[in-house]
């Protein structure tokens, strides 16, 4: 996806909990049911207890459909797994500082699902007690350091008094959970307090801050980082469907797996579109998972009510990418491109092994963000490790680990923990070595460029259901194509590109797939436009006729108002730049009923 203004491309939150989209499990059954074997096994590997299956199975029987059996399953989680070590919501708040027994407590008088009251009766409990200032021993903050933080939470005009007891609760909750008093005390300035600011929220936003003031970019006034991008009012095609459950929170699946990834398949082969998404061309829509509440139902609303298939990319290569796909693409006969990503990190950089302590678990990096860890950062991490001539103490550890999740580093030298390289990100995302290198581009475009970019593997698999049906090549209508995931995608997949309308804000990233186009010496036709607004519908059909239509329209708007880390201005798909998403809208119509016009000619 391209964006030219400050980059927020991070989807990481706290909890996997998203408040953007009610669906409902597919109309059509699998093709075949598996046997009662196939079903266990199947289930174990996804995660689910043995006893919870077994059970499941019994009181359904070996021949219920899957859904079925795996709705039970979950059912039992909810009311059982509260007092087991293996419920995500208990580590999610012994992780936040609370005491275990207080958290059960509270799971079995409010449900493992009400997150909120889970934490607004802790943090009740919490307010009773006397809190313990944490002192911050692990990382050192300078008097610039407090000023530039101070700069970037206070930069909007709206404030919230202060005087308020319920303030006061809030603070001391944020400063049992190991925040700093700066911290806490500026982001309840920042967020306000009330009902509709929960501790969650704060945290979430502290969290977010403490990424954004490792750049000077992100300290800079608001105005000066609002896009160039013309203003143009764009009326949406349909409102967005209703429902009674709009104020329900939707958890993402878990795994995020869509209908299956080629490592761990899923159970759906089969799936019921709606009229409307049934006809030509085929559509294919890209953009973070988790985005503010709503959007994700606006979108399917606005793509002819196609429900999005959520898969993270970590299911596929090294990487995390929470993504959501609305496409109406078949989803049996897919594979994988060949040779597959790397799984794992230490399969991914075998050199980093030797380095690697035994107290760093990971196997797997987060998602790939549009910048990178400061060499400052990086000091402090081997001043914090260096004192310590066998394994650190539990405090440091928790500190370096926290960190190497935030900003993906790796161990590259004994107490050296580095940022990821703009090659390295390159091979994660499954581009070809070197794709975005050379041609006037600096490493700060590089890095922005590929935190915004597809995972080719990810959509590779998606549209290898395409080669059969296009042996003699593909017209592709590509809209902010970034640096060209989807081309690149299409050639891994041999799939012949005979025509590419590529439309690309980014002069940058033009120059990439420009130059990728001639490298890999396509046979096809590339053509590029700058600016999505500046393609009328005018234009689209003359292309159409040019080139006897479009196939396939791809791309992904962009998400600078959409994605978890922005908290300066998230405003969903009415945000200057994430607004794009109706052009992507307009266009496809346009080819849509074009196309049925040329068909009908």
């Amino acid at each position: 996806m391209a964006q030219d203004s400050a980059d927020w491309n991070s989807d990481d939150d706290l909890d996997l909990q998203i408040d953007n989209y009610q669906s409902s499990p597919p109309s059509s059954p699998p093709a075949a049911v598996p046997s009662s074997d196939e079903l266990f096994a199947t289930l174990v590997d996804m995660g689910f207890s043995p006893e919870n299956i077994a059970r499941a199975i019994d009181e359904y029987g070996p021949n219920a459909d899957t859904v079925v059996i795996i709705d039970a399953i979950s059912k039992y989680t909810v009311t059982c797994e509260a007092s087991s070590s293996k419920s995500k919501t208990i580590d999610h708040f012994l992780a936040m500082g609370f005491e275990e027994e207080k958290v059960i407590k509270a799971i079995h008088e409010h449900g493992e699902d009400n997150i909120e009251e889970i934490a607004n009766a802790l943090i009740s409990s919490a307010a009773e007690v006397s809190p313990k200032i944490k002192e911050e021993e692990d990382i050192e903050w300078s008097e610039s350091d407090d000023e530039k933080y101070a700069n970037f939470l206070s930069s909007d005009d709206e404030k919230v008094s202060d005087s308020s007891s319920e303030n006061g609760n809030q603070l001391r909750s944020l400063m049992n959970m190991g925040f700093s008093e700066l911290e806490a005390s500026l982001a309840i300035e920042r967020c306000g307090t009330g009902e509709d600011v929960s501790i969650a929220d704060l945290a979430d936003f502290i969290c977010a801050a403490q990424i954004a003031r490792e750049f000077d970019e992100f300290h800079a006034d608001p105005e000066e980082q609002k896009p160039n991008v013309k203003k143009r009012r764009i009326e949406p095609r349909r409102e967005p469907r209703s429902s009674a459950a709009d104020d329900e929170p939707l958890r993402l699946p878990n795994p995020m797996i869509g209908f299956g990834v080629p490592n761990e398949p899923g159970l759906i082969t089969q799936r019921s579109l709606p009229a409307m998404a049934r006809m030509p061309p085929f559509f294919y829509y890209e953009n973070v998972a988790l985005a503010p509440k709503g959007v994700w139902d606006t979108i399917s609303s606005h793509l002819y009510d196609v429900p999005p298939e959520f898969v993270d990319s970590k299911y596929i290569c090294a990487a995390a990418r929470k993504r959501g796909y609305v496409h109406n693409l078949p989803i049996s006969g897919r594979y994988q491109v060949q040779p597959p990503p790397k799984y794992t990190i230490s399969e991914a950089f075998p050199l980093t092994k030797k380095w690697w302590p035994e107290w760093d678990k990971r196997t797997k990096l987060n998602c790939i963000l549009t910048v990178n860890a400061s060499a400052q950062l990086t000091n402090r991490i081997r001043l914090a490790l260096e004192p310590y001539g066998g394994e650190p103490p539990e405090s440091k550890k928790k500190y370096v680990i926290e960190q190497c999740k935030k900003w993906n580093l790796v161990w590259v030298g004994k107490n050296k923990a580095a940022p990821l390289e703009p090659d390295e990100m390159e091979t994660l995302l499954g581009f070809p070595k070197n794709h975005t290198r050379g041609g006037g581009m600096s490493r700060t475009e590089r890095l922005k460029s590929l935190g915004n970019s597809f995972q080719v593997d990810t959509v590779a698999y998606h549209l290898s259901v395409l080669k059969p049906l296009f042996p003699y090549g593909i017209n592709v209508l590509s809209l902010f194509t970034g640096i060209g995931g989807g081309e690149v995608a299409l050639h891994r997949l041999q799939i012949p590109m005979k025509t590419v309308v590529s439309v690309e804000i980014s002069a940058v990233n033009r120059n990439i797939l420009k130059d990728f186009w001639e490298q890999t010496n396509q046979k096809g036709t590339l053509i590029e436009f700058a600016d999505v607004q500046d393609l009328s519908n005018e234009k689209i059909v003359e292309l159409m006729k040019q080139f006897g239509g479009f196939d396939l329209v791809i791309g992904g708007s962009p998400c600078n108002n959409l994605a978890g880390g922005n908290r300066v201005s998230r405003s969903g798909l009415e945000g200057d730049q994430s607004c794009l998403f109706y052009e992507y809208c307009r266009i496809l119509d346009v080819v849509r009923e074009t196309t049925k016009t040329m068909r009908r000619s």
